[in-house]
């Protein structure tokens, strides 16, 4: 019969490395006030006996788990998934786990909320247009990305969607666009993607130019055939700013429907920078968010909240244009 290895507890590492059991649990939980040769003496223990602390009951010691909830609407779309791999990345720098949570239209974030105010998770970083303001208190470590929330002091993450919005204003009419509309849709939250039509259509008015606005409220059911009729309706359109990259490619499969060709008839520029892979090209000409440096402030400024530091309530990062097959060298 194989014999079952017994576990090794931190009572073995005491007795190892000559110490008390006080002693390793200061070091294990990287307690300040251990001398430098009781600290080697106790790694040392460690490693030979390849010890492994209990997580679970450190976290219940320091009040702490160590583990960070990220909310996305869903994985399947390349910007959540690719915000997700640098948030966790982020995080192991930090000591910290993930708990990646997939709303999918389920409306999940009060569970994950509870979770939070369970102890179970310590804090929150959330993509979420649901209602949960009623769910939000002050004292709950949660930072959002593009969303602010009226009477909350909650942190925020964006990207600069207004400099983006003109950008690809700017773009367009350099690269000869002349009946130019922007396509997309909202909702009653406050975030910030509703700044990429306002600040679109701002541009535009002040170079001159009529902005042929497609801008519908959520929820909706048939947003592409809607789409269409207004495409239709105005043929002379030569140029489109999407609020994102999927509408983009909706736009481009409509547009192609109609029997127009992208870039040639019609120029088409998204916001986000989507990419099915690190190593593909971009499938749009697009506005691209610097994902990477939003998950790194994200989790800077979690971590901040947690700890008690000061932090800045918001923090605006900067955009970016990347050329791809939807519109003219």
């Amino acid at each position: 019969m194989k014999e079952i290895k017994k576990s090794v507890t931190m009572k073995d590492v005491a007795r190892l490395a000559g110490v008390g059991v006080g002693t390793v649990s200061r070091v294990v939980n990287n307690e300040k006030g251990v001398k430098k040769v009781t600290l080697d003496k106790v790694h040392k223990a460690i490693k030979e006996l390849d010890y492994l602390p209990d997580a679970y009951a450190r976290g219940m010691k320091i009040n702490k788990t160590e583990t960070v909830a990220l909310i996305i609407p869903t994985i399947w779309h390349p910007f959540f998934a690719e915000f997700s791999f640098y948030v966790e990345n982020e995080l192991s720098k930090q000591g910290y786990k993930l708990l990646l949570c997939n709303i999918d239209g389920d409306k999940k974030e009060i569970e994950y909320i509870t979770m939070l105010k369970q102890n179970k998770v310590d804090g929150i970083i959330a993509i979420t247009y649901s209602p949960i303001e009623d769910y939000l208190t002050t004292n709950i470590p949660f930072v959002s990305i593009d969303r602010t929330y009226e009477n909350k002091h909650i942190a925020c993450v964006t990207s600069d969607n207004k400099a983006g919005a003109q950008l690809a204003a700017q773009k367009l009419i350099e690269k000869g666009c002349r009946e130019i509309a922007f396509v997309g849709s909202h909702n009653s939250t406050n975030n910030e993607t509703k700044n990429r039509h306002l600040y679109f259509e701002q541009y535009l008015t002040r170079e001159g130019y009529h902005c042929h606005s497609f801008d519908i409220e959520e929820p909706f059911d048939n947003f592409v055939e809607q789409l269409e009729v207004f495409l239709k309706e105005h043929p002379q359109i030569d140029g489109i700013f999407a609020i994102n990259d999927f509408v983009a490619l909706d736009v481009i499969d409509i547009l192609e429907h109609l029997g127009k060709k992208v870039p040639d008839d019609v120029q088409v520029i998204g916001y986000d920078g989507i990419r099915l892979a690190n190593e593909r090209r971009y499938p749009v000409s697009t506005i691209k968010q610097p994902l990477e440096l939003m998950a790194k402030e994200a989790v800077q400024m979690l971590l901040s909240v947690i700890d008690g530091e000061s932090y800045p309530l918001q923090s605006v990062l900067p955009i970016s244009f990347k050329e791809g097959p939807t519109t003219k060298k």
